[in-house]
């Protein structure tokens, strides 16, 4: 919970000087909302590293292979890339270039899920077969 409000607060902060400063200069706004998100993300790590050994304590403890949720994880990340980018993209008025890295990102996910997809096509065809 207080590294949420942390975030917020951070955020709230970063938009607020972006949005004084962008009458003079929309690049130095854009630099810093760019600031702020680097930020927040670099005081997210150790939660993400808590969450990360979560799961890979889940995955040693679930039995299946441990090459099946890398995709998973990969998946995430990409998700939350695309997220993030394709918001400051919009920020900095290029809906287009957003509409681009949400097509990216779809697409990446799509390849990084091919393990899972290969393996979901093994068992069905053991069981048919």
């Amino acid at each position: 919970m207080e590294q949420v409000l942390q975030a917020a607060g951070l955020c709230l902060i970063g938009a607020l000087l972006a949005l004084v400063v962008k009458r003079g200069s929309p690049e130095t706004a854009l630099l810093l909302t760019l600031a702020a998100a680097a930020a927040v993300l670099l005081a997210l790590g150790p939660a993400a590293a808590e969450v990360l050994a979560f799961l890979q304590e889940l995955a040693e403890g679930s039995g299946v292979p441990a090459e099946l949720f890398a995709p998973l994880y990969k998946i995430v990340g990409i998700g939350l890339v695309v997220r993030v980018g394709g918001g400051l993209c919009r920020d900095a008025g290029e809906s287009a270039l957003a509409g681009v890295v949400e097509t990216a990102g779809a697409v990446c996910a799509l390849a990084s899920s091919l393990p899972l997809l290969r393996t979901v096509l093994e068992l069905l065809l053991e069981l048919m077969g």
